[in-house]
């Protein structure tokens, strides 16, 4: 990782077949220094509630394409997207080469999709296909909270909810 003593900040990745996403969850990072190369990302910056400064070096399980791989400062967090170097290939076992377990480093299960899923649906249809194209779908999302869940399609009938029974008295 990285020889420095400050802490690595809290990061979350998930994968498709052509790309990685990680996501750094500090709030409020001014100037982040991220810098991509064919088998790490690095980080540093300042940010969290406490605006503590955060570096990390992760050494990745396969080489990227640093030149098209991005990073977006959304603010809560930033949403970085590597390009797999070879998108064909089999999904990586593990984020990164060292094989360790990083304790601030966890899977981003609303982004994951496993490799036998059928399509990658996740974010527009976009599989390991197009990436200018989902690179441009990545730049308009924001923190606007479009993406909160819909129930308008449960047609319980009234009276139906178990939680309106009355409670038991205590004996």
């Amino acid at each position: 990782m990285t020889d420095s003593k400050l802490p690595p900040p809290p990061v979350m990745w998930a994968q498709r077949s052509a790309m990685v996403f990680l996501t750094i969850n500090l709030e409020d990072v001014k100037n982040p220094d991220i810098k991509f190369t064919k088998d790490s990302v690095y980080f540093r910056g300042i940010g969290g509630v406490d605006q503590k400064e955060y570096e990390v070096t992760i050494p990745l399980y396969k080489e990227i394409d640093p030149d098209t791989s991005k990073s977006f400062n959304r603010g809560r967090c930033i949403e970085i997207i590597l390009a797999k170097k070879t998108p064909d290939e089999p999904y990586w076992p593990s984020l990164t080469s060292d094989k360790k377990k990083h304790h601030w480093l966890k899977c981003d299960f609303n982004k994951w999709h496993d490799e036998d899923d059928s399509g990658d649906e996740g974010l527009g249809g976009m599989g390991g296909g197009d990436f200018e194209e989902m690179m441009r779908q990545m730049g308009g999302l924001g923190g606007g909270g479009g993406g909160k869940p819909v129930f308008d399609d449960l047609d319980a009938e009234e009276g139906d909810d178990s939680d309106d029974e009355p409670i038991p008295d205590l004996e």
